[in-house]
C-alpha cells in the first residue's frame, strides 16, 4: 500500500466519482492530502456517464478528429494508467474498411500516427477470427482499453487504500462544501450536473449495444471505418463486445432505431458470427462537452472545476488530474487547458 502524509489543513472535497473525479481523488490522495470524494448516486454508479463509457485508451486513433492537446493528454495518461493499474491491457487497438471506404481508410491512415500497416496475413496472425475479412489494417500497438465497469470501482478501491474517503448518496455543491470548510479546496467534476455553475455545457449523447457471442475471439478494440463515424467492437470480459462510437447532437435518453441498426450491422461487417450473438444490453450516456469540445480546468479562488472531456473521459482523465495537482501544489499552469478567474 503506497503510504502517504496527510495534510488536513488543507483538505480537498472533490464532487462526482465518475472517471474525472475518481482520478482527481486518487492523485490527490497519494499525494498526501486529506481528500473526500461526494457522489450523488450509489456505489453501482450506473446513472454515470461513465457507466456508458467504451474505455478506449486511444491517442494516435482520436488524432484523426481531434485537436492536438487530445494527442498530447492522451500519451501523459497512458504513462498514468500504466504506472497505476499494471494490469490495464494495452494489446493496442485496429482499423479495418471494406473496398468502398477504402479513400475514408487511407484518410484515416494520413491523419494520424503511431501505427504500422499489416497485410491480410498479419491481420489474421494478429486477431485470427478477422482472417479473410479485410485486405489490410492500421495497428496501433502502443493504444490500450479498459472496461469501465470493472475499472472504476479499482479506482475507488485505489482511493481507499491511498487514504482517501467516499461518501456515495452524497448530493452537495461547491458552496455546501465551501461553506463547511472554508479552507478547503473544491473540485468539481460533476460533468453535465454543473451546469448550474458552467452554462455552456451541452450533451452530446454516446450510444452502445452489449452483445454477448463465444463464436469471435478479440484481443483488442476493432475500429470499423463508416461513412458517418467510426464505429468500434471493443472486446469485454465473458465473451461480451460493446459495440459503440455514435456522437449525436442530442440530450434525450436511449438508443435511436437508427442507430442500433448501424451499430449491429457494423458488428456483423465486421465478423458474421456477430448476427448470431445474443444483445444484452442497450444504453446511452451524455457526455459533457464544451462549444470547442476540448477540457478545461477552472480555477476560482478555492474552487477548481475538470469538465468538458467530451468524449474522451478514460483517455485524458488521469492527465488533468496531475495538471490539477501540479497546479495546487506548485502553481504549474498548462495555459492550453487552464483558466485562472
Amino acid at each position: 500500500m503506497l503510504q502517504t502524509t496527510k495534510r488536513p489543513d488543507s483538505p480537498v472535497s472533490i464532487i462526482g466519482a465518475g472517471i474525472a473525479g475518481a482520478w482527481q481523488a486518487l492523485l490527490f490522495a497519494q499525494a498526501g492530502h486529506s481528500v473526500t470524494l461526494h457522489e450523488r448516486g450509489d456505489a453501482a454508479m450506473t446513472d454515470a456517464t461513465s457507466h456508458w463509457a467504451g474505455g478506449m485508451l486511444a491517442p494516435y486513433c482520436e488524432a484523426e478528429v481531434s485537436e492536438p492537446i487530445i494527442s498530447r493528454l492522451g500519451l501523459r495518461s497512458l504513462d498514468i494508467w500504466r504506472r497505476e493499474l499494471p494490469d490495464t491491457p494495452f494489446n493496442g487497438s485496429l482499423v479495418v474498411a471494406h473496398p468502398r471506404e477504402r479513400n475514408d481508410f487511407e484518410r484515416f491512415a494520413r491523419m494520424t500516427e503511431g501505427h504500422c500497416r499489416l497485410d491480410a496475413a498479419a491481420l489474421a496472425q494478429l486477431e485470427p477470427s478477422l482472417e479473410g475479412r479485410f485486405r489490410d489494417a492500421l495497428f496501433f500497438p502502443t493504444e490500450g482499453h479498459v472496461e469501465p465497469r470493472r475499472v472504476l470501482p479499482k479506482l475507488h478501491e485505489r482511493i481507499v487504500a491511498a487514504g482517501g474517503t467516499i461518501k456515495f448518496d452524497s448530493d452537495v455543491t461547491a458552496a455546501d462544501l465551501a461553506n463547511l470548510n472554508p479552507k478547503g479546496l473544491v473540485i468539481d467534476c460533476r460533468g453535465l450536473s454543473a451546469r448550474d455553475a458552467q452554462p455552456e455545457l451541452r450533451g452530446v449523447k454516446g450510444e452502445m449495444i452489449l452483445i454477448e457471442t463465444d463464436e469471435v475471439q478479440l484481443a483488442r478494440p476493432v475500429r470499423l471505418i463508416h461513412p458517418r463515424w467510426p464505429l468500434y467492437v471493443i472486446p469485454r470480459e465473458d465473451n461480451l463486445f460493446m459495440l459503440g462510437a455514435t456522437s449525436i447532437e442530442a440530450e434525450d435518453t436511449g438508443v435511436s432505431v437508427r442507430s442500433a441498426l448501424e451499430l449491429l450491422g457494423a458488428a456483423y461487417a465486421v465478423h458474421p458470427a456477430f448476427g448470431e450473438a445474443r444483445i444484452v444490453e442497450f444504453g446511452s450516456g451524455l457526455r459533457p462537452a464544451f462549444p470547442d469540445n476540448l477540457p478545461r480546468i477552472a480555477v476560482h479562488d478555492r474552487n477548481i472545476a475538470v469538465n468538458g472531456l467530451y468524449r474522451h473521459g478514460f483517455l485524458i482523465a488521469p492527465a488533468l488530474a496531475e495538471l490539477t495537482l501540479a497546479y495546487v501544489e506548485r502553481g504549474q499552469i498548462d495555459n492550453e487547458v487552464m483558466q485562472c478567474a
